[in-house]
């Protein structure tokens, strides 16, 4: 009896051992399993490409999507960078096919009313910066948002009443009333940078502020010059109320950004004290880089046409 009940605690004691090493193979195997899988995810993500979305940071919209392996970025870096850098500047100047996200400011102006009226942020679209960050994303993917800097126009709405207060300068220039086209011309671009506020740092843009100058628009057949000679074209004069604004900000120190002059010898101003502009081609552009904001004034009476900068008593004992 006592044979038996040892024989039978032997053969429990091997069930036992038995059972552990089943519990051992099956844990052993399972660790085996799970490291594979493992390993054969990470072979599945190495061999999937990495994707690159560009996104607006204001809409949201995805602007592109690319593979930089598509792009043989692994093949050549330095392809794949001039690539971008092609791409970039695209998208902020823009092509025949779409508008670029650089924007020139449209400055604010008074309304009939005394009201502000308001124009558009000057916009620049950082082409370096944007190929930087996406070449920082092409290891492992996921967004890059556009770095855009938008400009407001850089003065106190409060203080805008008393923009009219004092006349820093001022300059008058003449032509014949009786050329009906000219002077009707002259007076829509008159008006057109009549109570323009120019805030601290914006840039003034002749052509964004006057806008075309079509017959839509109002603008009459007149004599400009072109290519050193006088023709007849929609909108001719205007380049009048250009170079009367630009011998008048020229007294109060702006930076100019753009300026071109006529092929010709004008007459209405002293030679060099012109600047000529045409819609879609030069155009007169310059920068108030005083620490004040200051209103252009311009006006027709008769044959003659003036503009002013003005400022306000407090802004002016600060020049």
């Amino acid at each position: 009896m006592g044979k038996i009940f040892q024989g039978s605690f032997a053969v429990a004691a091997i069930l036992v051992i038995l059972v552990g090493c089943q519990k051992e193979v099956k844990v052993v195997a399972t660790h085996k399993v799970l490291a594979a899988q493992a390993l054969e995810t990470r072979a599945i993500e190495k061999e999937l490409p990495v994707s690159i979305d560009v996104i607006d940071p204001f809409t949201k919209e995805i602007i592109r999507s690319f593979v930089p392996r598509e792009m043989q970025y692994d093949v050549n870096e330095e392809a794949f960078r001039e690539e971008l850098e092609a791409w970039a500047k695209d998208l902020a100047t823009g092509t025949d096919e779409a508008k670029g996200y650089d924007q020139r400011m449209v400055l604010d102006r008074i309304g009939a009313d005394g009201q502000i009226i308001k124009g558009k942020p000057r916009v620049i679209l950082k082409e370096a910066e944007l190929v930087e960050r996406v070449l920082a994303a092409v290891e492992k993917g996921g967004t890059v948002e556009l770095p855009l800097e938008v400009q407001e126009s850089q003065y106190n709405p409060e203080e805008v009443q008393s923009l009219g207060e004092v006349v820093l300068a001022s300059y008058t220039t003449y032509f014949d009333s009786s050329v009906i086209g000219r002077a009707k011309n002259i007076e829509l671009s008159a008006a057109a940078i009549n109570n323009i506020i120019l805030g601290v740092g914006d840039i003034f843009s002749y052509n964004e502020v006057v806008g075309p100058r079509t017959v839509e628009r109002g603008y009459q057949k007149a004599m400009e010059i072109v290519n050193k000679e006088l023709v007849e074209g929609i909108g001719g004069g205007i380049c009048q109320t250009s170079s009367t604004l630009f011998n008048a900000v020229d007294q109060v120190g702006v930076e100019y950004v753009e300026w071109h002059h006529h092929s010709i010898n004008i007459g209405y101003v002293p030679v060099g004290r012109d600047a000529t502009v045409s819609w879609g081609g030069p155009d007169f552009r310059f920068q108030n880089k005083k620490s004040v904001p200051m209103l252009i004034k311009a006006y027709v009476n008769g044959g003659s046409i003036t503009v002013e900068v003005r400022t306000s008593q407090a802004n002016a004992s600060q020049l």
